[in-house]
Formats: C-alpha cells, structure tokens, sequence
C-alpha cells in the first residue's frame, strides 16, 4: 500500500493518541479472567484497573478497588513493608513480594503478589494469589507468578508503530531497534513472513479479531512459542487506521501440551473409571496384546480370552469396516494420532456395538499402537428419539471433518441457526461456504420451506436485478411474461446470496430496501410486495476494503453483517485432511465402481503438506482426478502435482518435501533429534539414517 508522507504522519498520530487505550481494553480481554486476581497500577501503586477475581478476592466491586492504594488491602503491620519493596520494584522492573491482606468482610488472608513493569507505559500488572496451599508456600506455582506480555501498535501495513517494555523483554528488540520494522522480522517465516502478517491482518479486520498460535524469533535467533492476538483500530468515522497487537510466551505451555501428547500415545492402558470411555487396548499390528476390564466387558471377553489370543482386531470388526484401522494407523503414523472415526465392533456373543475410535502409533521397531474406544449406544439412542420426535436428518453431514477450527464454525451455526438474523459467511473460495448457508437453513424453524440460492458473479450485472426482484411483462425488451424473483420464490425460506461483493453498487441500494422494508416491486411494476425472508449471504472478497474503494454501499455492509461467520481456509485444519481424502475417496471410488481400499502413507503426506490454494474444493477435484488414475486398490495421486514444502506451497519432490518436513520439525525441536524423532513418530536412528540418505546435517540448522 503507498500512502503520502502526511498520511503516514496523521496514521501515526491518531495510533499515538487513541492506541493505548485500544491495548488496554484487549489486554483487559485477555488476563482479567474471573478465577484471576489482577490489578493494573500507576507508579504510585494506585489501582487504575481490576479483574473480576480480584473483586472477588479483596470482597469489594471494581469501581471500589479502583483509586485506591495496593497499601490499603494489607494489614497495617505490612504497609511500610510494602512501599520498600514498591522502591525496588521501580528499579528492578520485577518484583514478587508477599503481604497479609484483610478483605472487605474482615477475613485475612496471606498472599503473594507479582508485578511486572511497564507493561504499558507506567502501567504495572500486579497479580495477588492466595499464597497458602496446604499450609505450605506455592513459591513454584504457575499461578503464583504473572506472564509478561508483549504489547505493540502496527500501522495498516503491519509496521511496528509502538513498543513497549513487556515487548523488549519478550523479543530483547529495544523501542529503537523495533519501531519502523515489519512484524514480519520477528517470524521464521524463510521470506514468507509479510505474507502471514498480511492474511493475520485482514482476518482481524473480518472477524474483528485473529487470534493464532505460532514459533516466533527473538533478536538473538532463539524460538518461543507465541500466543499472539490482533484487533483492528478504526477512527470514528469507522476508517481502518491500525493494530493492536498482544503476544504472550507460551513455550512451557506448549512443551507441557507436547509432553502431554507423546506421553499420552505411549501410556500402558490403565483401568477406566465408569465412563463413556469404554477403554484402552494396544497391539501390535492385528493382535490385541493388552487391554483393560471395561474394553472386555463392553465387548464380553475375559482375561482367560485374551491371554489365550483370542481378541484379533479383524476378528472384532465387521466387514463393511474392514481397512479403517490400516487408515487410522496411516494417520496415526503421520499426526501421531488419527482423528476419532466412529464403527462397530462385534461382541463375543455376535451381537454389534457402535463406538469412537482413536488410535496412536506408540512406535515403529516393534510396530506398536494404542487405541482409546468410547461407547455410542447412549448417543445413538438420543439420537434416535430425537430423530423419531422431529423428523429431521443430521444438519451437517456435508461439513466433513473434526478440527476446532471447524467445531467453531458448526457451533456459530447452531447458535444463530435458531433465530431470524442475517448472516454473513466469509471464506476464502472453496472452503464450503454455501454448505455452512444450507446447514444454517435445515436447523432453523425455516427448514420446510425454499432454499433459493443465486450466485450473484455468475449473472451479467444487466439481469441481476431481475434475478432479485423478477419483473413485469414487457419491463424491457425480451420480456415476454412475467417472472417471479430469487426473494419471491423464497418467500418464508431463505435466500442465499453468494459472491454478495460482485452485486453493482447501483444496485446496492435497492437490494438494502428490500431487507430493511421487508418488500419490493418487480422490476417495471408499480404493486409492492411484501416478503419473509431469511438472508444468508457469502463472499470471498475484503468487502471493507471495497467499502474504502466506493465499490461496497457501508449501510448494506452492516446490515448483512449481523452475525458474521469465517469459512477456515483448509491450511488452517490440516487435521481434516485425511478424513477429506478418505470420503472423497469413497464417495468418487462409489460412483465409478471401483475399489479403493487405502492411500498410501506418502501420498497421504504430500495432501497434508500442500496449502491448497482452491481448499476443499481443489482437494475433491484433485481426489476424483486420483480415483480415475487408480486401477487397482491403493489411491494412485499424481503427488508431482503437489510441488510444495510442508505448509509453504513452494515446489519439491517428494524427497525435498520429506526433507523441508524434517529440517522444519528440527528446528522446532531446537535441533534435538531424540526430540524430533518422538515427533517424527521414528526410531532415533531410522531418522539419523534418513538425514544422512537427504544430506541434513544438525549443525547446518
């Protein structure tokens, strides 16, 4: 974007009045969590904010806490001791102290509290906790001690405009040295860097927040894993003028979480409590070697049974299922752990009982796996009731897939689904846009009624009008009869309107009366009609960047943008990939009448590593593509397609595919092979050898 000196200088500006107020109130958003006492304070040690935790702690409402003294919680015997220690903590920036307090009710309670410095100029960030636990000091506690958090101001372009003193801490850049940089600079990106930022950047504007979670690089070259949110800043006049930008460390989380992982997939299977989950087994390849009690007795086998051999995993599948655990330990190898796909299992007495699968790869040399089952005979039969009572099928068959990225987007259906409120569905194309506005339709109170879509892109702008609002015989010219429109053939339905950005701006207008009157009159027609629709409406265009070119009426923008919803991209649920590649598989495998029994574990690779530009809609074309070159029962995916490094889109072979996977999961494992190798799902030395064999040398990294 190229602005003029004096633009950039009023941006600047207006950031620097209006954009510490914006980092607080997301800061706010982030840390002042209910079970969390927190207070912000001055140099002076005033109380300028409060959490709801520490109105909970102190016993008084926030507008009491506000304005007084940290000195004026604590017992007497403590105050001297707290403003010497407030004096060392102006010097130190860092600070952990303890202090008896007296509560609003009396009590007193011992606490320690931490304070960080300068989180925002002359803003300190005090946490208190309850320091007894046990009777015993929790000097180590994670709760005991408050995160520092980095706090800066970008201009449109991702442009460094303010930084803080939590920032410097946390990147060791100085104000100096960061301010006027590209965010960019502080990713390993390898060059791909402004192009995160920019897409982070335009689903803030969109969603109004963007939140990720990622590696970042401090000036000395070391990682840590960043949890990073970004809010856009409009003037009053609703005018694009910047970024607030909050990151916080989140290394020993993310550790935690990938110990957490690998521990899970490597745990002996333990006794269940009474649960759904129905238990634990492990194996090697089709032989059951371990198993806990609730896994038999949901099955009816006993441990006399399996110590003679008795429990063959194939043997406890029906055969319509035959080949899903071959794909499960396919994914396991290749995520560590397959996403939960549901089946049947045949009991001792031959009867079948549906169940969750999950199953992890434990290791390779001896091949070895774990699997988590849980019961759904308590779900089916609500299921089933359910069904019987309304008469309805599942709403969301058609959204394949089980990432949180996707849960969010079929729990905001369900939300608004329900209700009369126009939605807004942005998305980039082929994410599945016009499957979320069908979803929407089949669970709202107008599922009996039309679903009329048009997609506004595909009619030349001159008909457009009449596709809306049909028209009158003899309107214009080649009108021959009359013909009713889009909103009145959904009349009590819904009408989806997709690519809603391609809609003319002289057209804008009307189309904008329509929602607001709830009526309209045919093209060339004077009778106004009266309609009861529901709008759902889809674009993959930045339609506030239309709204700053004069291309998008802003009324219109706002009035279709009651409920917005975000489409993810499919590089953003990676996870759902393989569950994609197999039900497209079936369903093309189905409709030439052929049989595909597996996807090979390198192809399978090269279909999570790439990006996919055109998302699902580029993964079924490439799929049905792959079923038509498949003669026999594996998957043969012409994968020189996909000419991608893992997560880049940049070109490759396979072999330079593996190799960029490996040196990437390297370097996030700091160079430690043991590490990677637990995360490469790989013996230690099968990985040393596959790095010798693709020329990877540790201290090139």
């Amino acid at each position: 974007m190229i602005v003029s000196a004096a633009t950039e200088v009023s941006t600047n500006r207006w950031l620097a009045e209006n954009g510490a107020t914006a980092l607080e109130s997301l800061l706010r958003t982030i840390v002042f969590h209910p079970s969390v006492s927190l207070l912000v304070t001055n140099d002076e040690r005033v109380s300028l904010d409060a959490s709801v935790g520490a109105g909970k702690l102190l016993g008084l409402p926030r507008e009491r806490i506000i304005g007084r003294r940290l000195d004026d919680f604590a017992e007497s015997d403590f105050r001297q001791a707290i403003a010497e220690d407030w004096e060392a903590f102006l010097q130190k920036r860092e600070h952990t102290g303890r202090f008896r307090l007296r509560s609003a009710d009396g009590t007193t309670v011992e606490v320690e509290y931490t304070a960080k410095a300068d989180v925002l100029p002359a803003r300190h960030l005090l946490l208190i906790h309850d320091s007894l636990k046990s009777g015993e000091w929790r000097r180590n506690s994670t709760a005991a001690r408050v995160q520092d958090f980095a706090l800066l101001l970008l201009d449109t372009d991702g442009q460094i405009v303010s930084w803080h003193a939590g920032a410097e801490r946390t990147y060791q850049y100085n104000q100096r040295e960061a301010v006027g940089r590209h965010l960019s600079v502080l990713l390993p990106s390898h060059g791909e860097g402004d192009a995160e930022v920019r897409n982070a950047l335009k689903r803030a504007v969109r969603e109004g927040r963007f939140a990720s979670e990622g590696w970042h690089l401090r000036k000395d070259a070391s990682r840590f894993w960043a949890n990073t949110m970004t809010a856009p800043l409009n003037d009053e006049h609703g005018v694009l003028q910047g970024f607030a930008t909050i990151v916080r460390d989140f290394s020993d989380r993310h550790d935690r979480d990938e110990k957490l992982r690998s521990g899970l997939a490597r745990a002996r299977p333990l006794p269940a409590e009474p649960t759904t989950i129905a238990g634990v087994v492990s194996g090697e390849f089709e032989r059951i070697l371990e198993a806990n009690d609730t896994f038999l007795e949901l099955l009816g086998y006993t441990r006399a049974d399996l110590a003679a051999g008795r429990l063959v995993w194939p043997n406890l599948t029906p055969k319509e299922y035959e080949g899903l655990d071959e794909v499960a330990h396919e994914e396991g190898l290749l995520c560590g752990a397959c996403s939960p796909f549901e089946k049947e299992l045949i009991r001792k007495d031959g009867t079948h009982v549906p169940v969750s699968v999950t199953t992890a790869v434990m290791s390779l040399t001896p091949f070895r796996w774990i699997t988590f089952v849980a019961d759904l005979r308590e779900r089916n039969g609500k299921e089933q009731i359910e069904e019987r009572g309304t008469g309805t099928t599942p709403c969301f068959e058609e959204m394949i897939g089980s990432s949180p990225a996707l849960k969010r987007v079929t729990s905001q259906v369900a939300l608004v689904a329900p209700t009369d409120a126009t939605v807004l569905i942005l998305g980039e194309t082929g994410t599945g846009k016009e499957l979320v506005a069908r979803s929407l339709h089949r669970m709202s109170p107008r599922k009996n009624f039309p679903f009329i879509t048009l997609n506004c892109a595909a009619i030349p702008t001159g008909l457009l009008e009449s596709e809306l609002f049909g028209h009158e015989r003899g309107a214009f010219t080649g009108a021959l009869a009359q013909k009713l429109g889009r909103f009145e053939l959904a009349n009590h339905g819904t009408l989806f309107l997709d690519e809603v950005g391609d809609i003319p701006l002289d057209l804008q207008p009307k189309l904008l009366r329509a929602l607001q009157e709830k009526s309209f009159e045919r093209l060339g027609g004077v009778k106004t009609i009266p309609i009861d629709v529901r709008l759902v409406a889809a674009t993959n265009r930045d339609l506030t960047q239309m709204m700053g070119d004069k291309l998008f009426r802003s009324d219109l923008y706002y009035r279709l943008k009651v409920f917005p919803i975000v489409t993810p991209p499919l590089r953003d649920r990676p996870e759902d990939i393989p569950i994609l590649a197999r039900h497209f598989t079936r369903k093309y495998a189905e409709k030439m009448s052929r049989t595909i029994e597996t996807i090979p574990l390198k192809t399978m690779k090269a279909l999570v590593n790439w990006r996919w530009p055109g998302n699902v809609r580029e993964l079924e074309n490439f799929i049905e593509r792959s079923v038509i070159l498949s003669p026999d029962v594996d998957l043969r995916a012409p994968v020189d397609e996909l000419r991608a490094s893992p997560g880049t889109g940049g070109g490759g072979t396979l072999d330079e595919m593996e190799r960029a996977y490996i040196i990437r999961v390297l370097e996030e494992s700091g160079g430690v092979v043991s590490a990677a190798a637990i995360r490469l799902g790989l013996p230690r030395t099968s990985l040393n050898a596959l790095m010798t064999r693709l020329g990877i040398s540790r201290n090139a990294l």
